[in-house]
């Protein structure tokens, strides 16, 4: 029995070793050590916890496990590969695949999507995000108190725009979101809703915050794909030349980095005031509070070949910072001053700076850091 036990593991072994099975079917993350028997696939640790959420679709066990041989051939039947040819078949270009560093709600979605809900085998199941049209009622949080609200959301492709409503019979939104500029990305944490998302857009060339969320999974993952979707198509209108993977990853970006750090004014005589930052992509924003609508400044970091430079360490001559790690970014006009709370904080987002800054600017970044306001 021994002997049988081992040579099944062997056996198993072998099956993950096969190409498409080194990695998580789900989240792409290395070295799988569960498998759901049921589906056939292999998958991470954390992907296991989230089929153990269907367990009228899938039944998962470890791989270090005890297997039998039937196990072992079903495994051997099916594999990643084989998984994916059947489960995602008709994904969407536009369609997020989450990887093994985004949200718990964008990851479970996504398995709920391909093993439950079977919606990239049936097209039909797609039109929640692939009908260019979406309707519906989310949580907005206030401006100004903080509060969450009941406000009806329209995103229209015809349109070009994203609108909510503060009233429900009100004829006139609120705010109009042009799709040009319109970015999401997930932010449970910030927010304090597993499912909050951060909705961004620009607004006379600064940006502007809207915090959202919907108590239902589905719904709020089908708006993000929603708003993917509404991005990919105006975008294959403004740059007909462009193949899928030029425009997939200009549809919704994460933040390269955010956190607290000091900054003084312009003068460098102030003292050090504490701010909430945001890197993203070329603006580094700051707000009094990480859920404020506007920023209260934002400094656009072009590229080394524009004499763009970020040093660690303030000048020696600078007083009035209570933390002690700080960051000099030299721009062609001024120098920009921070502070750290800590050493691998300012490591962090050294590297998240250093990022950009290596990066040659594209054309159309240049008419950006034209219009550029520096702020105060």
């Amino acid at each position: 029995m021994a002997l049988e036990t081992e040579g099944n593991n062997r056996l198993l072994q072998d099956v993950l070793a096969r190409p498409g099975n080194e990695t998580c079917a789900d989240c792409g993350n290395p070295e799988p050590d569960w498998a759901s028997l049921t589906l056939g696939v292999f998958v991470c640790q954390a992907c296991s916890l989230l089929h153990r959420s269907i367990p009228h679709i899938s039944r998962v066990k470890s791989i270090q496990d005890t297997w039998d041989a039937s196990e072992v051939e079903l495994m051997a039947a099916m594999g990643n590969s084989a998984a994916k040819a059947k489960y995602e078949q008709k994904v969407p270009a536009f369609y997020y695949r989450p990887t093994h560093t985004d949200c718990k709600l964008l990851r479970e979605q996504w398995i709920r999507a391909k093993y439950e809900r079977n919606e990239f085998e049936f097209i039909e199941k797609q039109e929640p995000y692939s009908a260019g049209y979406r309707e519906g009622f989310l949580w907005k949080r206030g401006r100004d108190n903080g509060q969450f609200f009941s406000r009806k959301f329209v995103l229209s492709e015809r349109e070009g725009a994203l609108k909510y409503f503060n009233k429900q019979d009100a004829r006139d939104p609120k705010a109009v979101m042009k799709i040009e500029t319109l970015n999401a990305t997930f932010q449970p944490a910030k927010i304090g809703n597993p499912c909050g998302l951060q909705i961004t857009y620009l607004k006379d060339n600064s940006t502007r915050n809207i915090f959202v969320y919907h108590n239902d999974a589905k719904e709020m993952v089908d708006w993000f794909n929603a708003i993917r979707a509404a991005r990919f198509h105006y975008l294959q209108v403004a740059f007909p030349g462009a193949g899928d993977e030029e425009l997939v990853p200009k549809l919704t970006r994460n933040f390269m980095k955010e956190g607290f750090m000091e900054k003084t004014g312009p003068k460098h005589t102030e003292g050090f005031k504490k701010r909430w930052f945001t890197m993203d992509d070329r603006r580094l924003m700051y707000f009094k509070d990480p859920l404020d609508a506007y920023a209260r400044g934002e400094v656009f970091i072009g590229s080394k070949e524009n004499s763009y430079t970020v040093l660690s360490g303030l000048p020696p001559t600078i007083q009035g910072y209570h933390w002690n790690h700080g960051i000099t970014i030299v721009t062609p006009e001024r120098k920009f001053l921070f502070a750290c709370e800590t050493e691998a904080e300012q490591r962090d987002w050294i590297a998240a700076f250093q990022r950009v800054i290596n990066r040659p600017m594209r054309p159309q970044e240049y008419a950006v850091e034209a219009h550029f306001k520096h702020k105060p």
